[in-house]
């Protein structure tokens, strides 16, 4: 599979406008940012054109895991920093991954 830098970053707001991105008050144009983030995937992309199938997937959803799995920490220490309660979804999130932990603890 073959995809731009700027088909990325259409890509990448087409999504945003379902889920958009709090970029505050980042000292940063959002279109900078968004073109560095697809250039680097692009450039990824095009280093594994030699993996198989199933590794760039597996890459791809290892990259994507640790992405989302970033975003959640980064967000708690933001909530915790200023001293606000979780969201509900990330609530219920991180209660669900306490009791993967702890599978024989029945509270809950």
């Amino acid at each position: 599979m073959s995809i731009t830098q700027q088909e990325l970053e259409t890509l990448m707001q087409e999504v945003e406008q379902e889920d958009p991105i709090d970029f505050a008050d980042l000292p940063f144009d959002e279109s900078d940012l968004r073109g560095i983030v697809a250039g680097r995937l692009c450039e990824m992309a095009g280093a594994m054109e030699s993996f198989s199938e199933t590794d760039r997937q597996m890459t791809l959803l290892a990259v994507s895991a640790k992405l989302v799995l970033e975003n959640l920490v980064l967000h708690v220490q933001l909530l915790r920093r200023h001293g606000q309660p979780l969201n509900g979804q990330a609530a219920a999130l991180l209660s669900r991954l306490r009791k993967q932990d702890n599978p024989g603890d029945s509270a809950g």
